[in-house]
């Protein structure tokens, strides 16, 4: 029988197997991890990988424009082109190379670049050189004092200190030009377009970089915006000027602050400052979408700009070119005689009694160059910007300090001699033989003496010749109090930046007093007389004055001014007080000095037979010289005469008040009156252009009649 053959056994070992089936097991984890990974988050992964960043960008649009009340543009916005660079996750070298390309195809200006931007470049490169002035030592021992950032920047610090000047002027004029390019480059965000050129920029430039943007990522060409003056220089100083590189440094966290670029150009005095959350318009936005890398993918815009809100000044332009002319006219007459080396300046303001409404403010200064030549600017602004004794004009609120106080009645008269008290000069009127004053005669006359006597009561004193006089020092407090109420020693409020309030004296001796009510202690700008006689022409409302008369909206396309956004409302500061009999009087008293033989003002008016029916107070004051040249008069300041004017007209129905303030007028106890000719021309110019208007005949070419007194005229003055 044959014998069964024995099975064959595995030659697999049993721990093989195992292995296997641990294999097995783990694939198995793994696949259903994976499908269950793809199933339950694979979409958030894959949004994850589609991931995008949304970045806004605010584009700049232009400024509102400026226009005066009759509708004229003063302050435009002329196109011009411009080169841009936006940086769209570019490297510090992808930019200096495409600012290499941008240097040979345009001119730049490299004036700004300073000496730390021309180290950083040269590091740059010459980064090996650059290296080597730091030895590995130094190195070493720097690391066991700093670590991180701290160790960079010591060690960076280093190799700026120790770039030598020959080195800095190794940099050719073509480096520094790419170094300004890339200063504009890295200077701002990124995906926001920095301005690399927008001045100067040819045509032939716009044209050859317009054809190679290909060759310069980041870099464009576009249009930007320049203000454009329509009359030149006049009322420069007060309509402002607007930054040119952006924001500026000393205000830069308060506009980031408000959504500013650092680009933008903004306000940067006057009315462009005061006004510029108005001007500088809604900014069209677009919506940068990029991946992680930093591509912009798509760009989305979201709102259009809107150009600037336009402002409607309350300036006549044309009455404003021919006040200009006058006061031009006459500083250089004035100029022409004796005693007039200190002479350099002189102010008017035309302004709306019954509204605050500045009509004309024009300031003319004569300037010397750095070639020793004269020439007169425009100094508008020294209307509220500088200060000065006025003299007599400040009388009118006297009077009225006086009959509040019961210092003086109405009628109450004085007999005009001088005031001689202890110890001091004999204190007296311009003019001897004044005779017997009452309020409204010493207007009339402009008498000092009917002042000091009501300064006199007013501190409480007893007047006895040749002996001292004692005044309580509280009637300092009561007449500047009281002059506050018609605007005199304190802000205007117009709607300009930096207005000056003035000087007081800081002496209480009773002479200081008795200067005070004739305006020779404390002084005022030509902007606050203007607001004092204003409140006594509207019957005693102190006004504020302002300059805009309105907002609007843009102008339309087709040329049409824009609907009013805003009217700026006449605003009455405060109410004087006193009897409306009271200021009658002392109205009463400012007719008589133009309209009455022996007014201080009549020669200029009255006895011309002015048809406006002005009435006003003429005023001098003695003054010590504080000007330019002051440093060559060593510790004692020369004495000058300052003369001023102020008025109003038609008497009966004011609907126009004048402030005339000639500063450091001449020297010597007789001079000229251009305070006065001034005066009468410039009210003379503004009834004959309304005249002209309502006739349909105004004259534009802002001509005015030479109405110059002669050399020879013989006319009174306090």
């Amino acid at each position: 029988m044959k014998q069964k053959k024995k099975k064959k056994k595995s030659h697999v070992p049993f721990r093989v197997n195992v292995l296997f089936f641990i294999v097995f097991i783990l694939f198995s984890v793994l696949i259903l991890r994976l499908g269950f990974v793809q199933i339950v988050y694979g979409d958030d992964y894959r949004r994850e990988i589609e991931r995008t960043e949304d970045i806004t960008v605010n584009n700049p649009v232009p400024r509102g424009k400026m226009m005066d009340r009759t509708g004229k543009i003063i302050v435009d916005n002329t196109p011009q082109n411009a080169i841009t660079y936006t940086n769209r996750g570019a490297k510090q070298d992808e930019m200096i190379e495409v600012a290499k390309k941008l240097a040979t195809l345009i001119e730049k200006d490299t004036s700004k670049v300073q000496e730390r931007d021309k180290k950083d470049y040269w590091i740059l490169e010459n980064s090996k050189r650059a290296d080597a002035k730091v030895s590995d030592e130094e190195i070493e021992k720097l690391k066991k004092k700093l670590e991180g950032k701290e160790l960079d920047k010591k060690i960076y610090q280093l190799k700026l200190d120790r770039i030598t000047e020959e080195e800095l002027n190794e940099l050719t004029a073509f480096d520094l030009e790419v170094l300004a390019i890339y200063r504009d480059f890295s200077s701002g965000y990124a995906l926001t377009p920095q301005m690399v050129k927008n001045k100067g920029v040819t045509d032939e430039e716009f044209a050859v970089v317009s054809e190679n943007l290909q060759l310069l990522p980041g870099v464009d060409t576009t249009t930007d915006w320049e203000r454009y003056y329509a009359f030149g220089d006049t009322l420069k100083s007060v309509l402002g000027n607007v930054s040119d590189d952006g924001l500026p440094a000393e205000q830069l966290e308060y506009y980031l602050a408000r959504d500013y670029s650092r680009n933008d150009r903004v306000g940067k005095s006057q009315i462009e400052l005061q006004y510029e959350d108005v001007l500088h318009g809604q900014k069209a936005k677009v919506k940068n979408i990029t991946d992680k890398a930093g591509n912009v993918l798509e760009t989305i815009p979201i709102s259009e700009g809107k150009r600037g809100k336009d402002l409607v000044l309350s300036i006549d332009m044309d009455l404003q070119m021919a006040v200009d002319k006058i006061v031009e006219e006459e500083l250089r007459a004035a100029k022409g005689k004796s005693g007039t080396l200190l002479l350099d300046r002189s102010y008017v303001v035309l302004m709306d009694p019954r509204t605050g409404e500045i009509l004309s403010m024009s300031g003319k200064r004569i300037v010397k160059k750095e070639n020793g030549e004269k020439v007169i600017m425009d100094d508008a602004l020294g209307n509220i910007q500088t200060t000065y004794n006025v003299g007599s004009t400040v009388k009118g609120a006297t009077i009225m300090t006086g009959f509040n106080t019961g210092a003086i009645r109405p009628g109450d008269t004085f007999y005009d001699t001088p005031v001689r008290i202890k110890g001091t000069p004999p204190k007296k009127s311009w003019k001897a033989g004044l005779g017997t004053m009452s309020d409204i005669t010493a207007l009339k006359y402009s008498s000092n003496v009917y002042m000091f006597q009501t300064a006199i009561n007013i501190g409480g004193g007893t007047y006895i010749p040749d002996r001292p006089l004692k005044l309580d020092s509280k009637g300092f407090s009561t007449i500047r109090d009281s002059f506050a109420q018609y605007g005199l020693g304190i802000k205007t409020g117009i709607d300009l930046p930096n207005e000056q309030s003035g000087f007081k004296g800081t002496g209480t001796k009773p002479g200081f007093m008795l200067d005070l009510v004739i305006g020779q202690y404390d002084t005022y700008s030509n902007m606050q007389l203007a607001q004092y006689v204003s409140t006594i022409a509207n019957g005693g409302n102190r006004m504020e004055p302002h300059i805009v008369k309105e907002i609007r909206e843009p102008l339309m396309e087709n040329g049409e001014i824009g609907p009013i956004i805003q009217e700026i409302e006449p605003k009455v500061l405060n109410r004087i007080e006193g009897k409306e009999e009271w200021l009658d009087r002392v109205q009463e008293g400012f007719k008589k000095v133009t309209q009455e033989p022996g007014g201080t003002a009549y020669s200029s008016f009255g006895a011309k037979g002015k048809d406006y029916n002005p009435a006003g107070k003429t005023g001098t004051a003695e003054a010590f010289y504080d000007g330019p040249e002051r440093s060559k008069y060593g510790k004692e300041p020369p004495e000058v005469i300052n003369l001023s004017y102020v008025g109003y007209a038609p008497y009966d129905n004011p609907e126009v008040a004048i402030a005339v303030l000639v500063p450091w007028a001449y020297q010597g106890s007789h001079g000229h009156y251009a305070n006065r000719n001034i005066a009468e021309r410039v009210l003379d110019t503004y009834f004959e252009l309304k005249k002209q208007r309502q006739s349909g005949t105004a004259n534009t070419d802002h001509s005015t009649e030479d109405q110059k007194e002669t050399d020879g005229e013989k006319t009174e003055q306090e």
